[in-house]
């Protein structure tokens, strides 16, 4: 067994094993030759995604009558996490398209709905977004200003939605948006709309810090004219139905955690073996054996959680907490692994001839995104304060 594989792997089926091997094959044969020139042009990977596509990997939580792979959240998280160990960028393009965008639509759509957009979205031909941040909102989901106001067979929105993966290049978005000021949370719906509607537009990208390959940007809407047909489900019920999508979110980034975290492993194990220090190799130093072995104990651990609330959500089992506490427990030692593996490459972990400089820019995100470590705590602990 080697660094990259765990107990869990190791005893997973034969598919889902073949599984593995295929996504990490894609992960070190595609992938991994271009994350820098990816990086630092902040180009998305259009072609990349395409391929994954084609391969089934970005309908992999579907069924197959919607031209899904038929998976399940346990096979979402072993592809999630292999293709963070090489480039978490693209593990959070796929995560984001599977588990938000596409799961709304499969999770809350109507039947006509799902056959008209679903497939699409499975094979790759065209890309998701989900909007339900704006500036003025961020872990107050609620607090939206984007409204939908009713005119006979349509609806006319206004507004801006802030941080949207796939903002700029997604074809297909699931916006939240306020049809009722007077209800609050209660007064929030879900739309449906396709890029080159009138009045429907990308805004600004962002330049980040880290996940550059992964486009991030504003989606703006000025008098834009959505059919009542890409309503979904009804009105007033688009926050429940995010906050739902969210618990998926949190397995998603929990995922993307744990193999950005043994990326980090892999690197220093390596680099460790490689680098030499008063005659002999930097592995043999104490202080450089404690940091791998409790990088890979919270590998493993995290690992756990998250397969187990993915294992939940895979049975139909209530699992907001598990998911919840994979998603703090995971993103919290994902950057830890990265902060100690600069550590142990010394003054080459801070340049861009090594894989930890990009793993120590890319961490941040996962204690921000689908809920900061602060809400993580407080629906961990609101469940166990509820009785």
């Amino acid at each position: 067994m080697n660094s990259t594989d765990s107990p869990f792997i190791a005893e997973l089926t034969e598919d889902q094993l073949i599984i593995r091997d295929t996504i990490r094959e894609f992960a070190e044969n595609k992938i991994r030759p271009v994350i820098m020139e990816l990086d630092e042009s902040q180009s998305f990977p259009r072609e990349l995604l395409r391929e994954l596509g084609e391969l089934g990997f970005l309908g992999i939580i579907f069924p197959e009558e919607y031209g899904g792979a038929g998976l399940g959240y346990v096979e979402f998280e072993i592809i999630i996490e292999e293709l963070a160990r090489v480039d978490p960028s693209i593990a959070l393009s796929v995560a984001a398209h599977n588990g938000l965008c596409t799961n709304h639509l499969f999770r809350f759509a109507n039947e006509e709905q799902k056959k008209k957009y679903i497939p699409d979205l499975a094979s790759g031909k065209k890309i998701g977004a989900w909007a339900l941040t704006e500036p003025a909102s961020g872990s107050d989901a609620a607090g939206l200003r984007t409204v939908a106001e009713k005119k006979n067979d349509h609806y006319i929105l206004n507004g801006t939605k802030n941080f949207i993966t796939h903002g700029k290049y997604g074809e297909i978005a699931v916006v939240m948006t306020i049809t009722d000021k007077n209800e609050g949370k209660k007064g929030i719906s879900a739309f449906i709309l396709e890029k080159g509607i009138p009045g429907f537009s990308a805004g600004k990208k962002e330049n980040k810090l880290g996940m550059r390959a992964s486009e991030t940007s504003q989606l703006i809407f000025e008098n834009c004219i959505v059919p009542k047909e890409n309503l979904i489900g009804e009105e007033g019920m688009g926050f429940i139905q995010a906050l739902q999508i969210l618990e998926g979110g949190r397995i998603s980034i929990a995922s993307l955690s744990v193999g950005l975290a043994q990326g980090c492993l892999d690197a220093s194990i390596k680099y460790s073996k490689e680098r030499k220090q008063f005659g002999k190799p930097i592995s043999d130093f104490q202080a450089i054996q404690f940091k791998l072995a409790e990088i890979q104990t919270n590998i493993e651990a995290a690992r756990m959680l998250t397969l187990r609330a993915a294992y939940l959500k895979d049975k139909g089992i209530p699992n907001r907490k598990e998911a919840a506490m994979a998603k703090l427990f995971a993103s919290e030692i994902a950057e830890k692994a990265a902060s100690e593996a600069v550590q142990i490459h010394g003054g080459y972990g801070f340049v861009k001839d090594y894989p930890v400089e990009k793993f120590y820019r890319d961490v941040k995100l996962l204690t921000i995104g689908e809920g900061t470590s602060e809400i993580q705590r407080i629906v961990i602990a609101r469940d166990l304060l509820k009785n």
